[in-house]
């Protein structure tokens, strides 16, 4: 099984927190982690183990989005924040509507991302 994270600057150590704190459901489920760019190094300084793709405005969004096409993700934590503006908007809306053609679970947020993993754990 394989996951995607994501956040947006303001929301990096938030994302990486959540990890950590589900470290050992991630590990027993065997699940493994993609990330973009910056976010992964984030999660890597951590001492998390991803797999790290472009950062999101270098394309990172869109090599994800390509991999929730291709059926090879059960789910995208993309820990936004609204607060802020982004210049890779376009991506984003085209990572979220991907994740809505095929059915892909989205958590924007920790709540939602903690719904998705009992959601995996219960299965």
């Amino acid at each position: 099984m394989k996951l995607a994270v994501i956040a947006h600057d303001g929301k990096k150590a938030e994302m990486v927190s959540f990890l950590n704190k589900h470290l050992e459901f991630l590990h027993s489920a065997n699940i493994s982690i993609i990330a973009t760019g910056t976010t992964g190094k984030h999660a890597q300084d951590a001492g998390l183990k991803v797999e790290r793709m472009l950062s999101g405005p270098q394309g990172g969004d869109a090599q994800i989005a390509s991999q929730v096409a291709e059926g090879k993700l059960e789910g995208v934590f993309f820990f936004r924040d609204p607060l802020d503006k982004h210049p890779h908007e376009p991506d984003i809306n085209m990572l979220m509507r991907i994740c809505d053609v095929h059915n892909v679970p989205l958590a924007t947020n920790p709540a939602t991302a903690e719904l998705v993993l009992k959601g995996l754990a219960a299965q």
